[in-house]
C-alpha cells in the first residue's frame, strides 16, 4: 500500500487537498447556513439545490477561465513582454 501512494505525484496530492478544503469550506460556509435558514423541507431542498447550482456554475467558470488561460498562454506572455 505504501508503494501505491509513493507513485502519486505531489501535485495530485496538493490538488486533491485543495479540492477537499474547498469542498469543506463550501459546505460549512454556504450549504449549512442555507439549509438551516429554512424550516420546511421543500424550502431546504430548494436552498440546497440553488447552493449546489451556484457551486457548479463557479466550477464551470473556473474551468473555462483556466482553459482559456492555458490556450492563450503564449499570447498573454508576448503581450506582457511588450509592456
Amino acid at each position: 500500500m505504501v508503494l501505491a501512494l509513493a507513485k502519486i505525484g505531489n501535485q495530485y496530492l496538493l490538488f486533491g487537498a485543495a479540492g477537499l478544503i474547498s469542498l469543506v469550506a463550501f459546505v460549512t460556509l454556504i450549504l449549512v447556513p442555507a439549509l438551516s435558514s429554512y424550516g420546511r423541507i421543500w424550502e431546504k431542498a430548494t436552498a440546497g439545490f440553488l447552493s449546489l447550482f451556484v457551486l457548479f456554475a463557479l466550477v464551470v467558470v473556473g474551468v473555462v477561465v483556466g482553459l482559456a488561460f492555458v490556450y492563450y498562454y503564449n499570447d498573454i506572455v508576448n503581450l506582457l513582454h511588450r509592456i
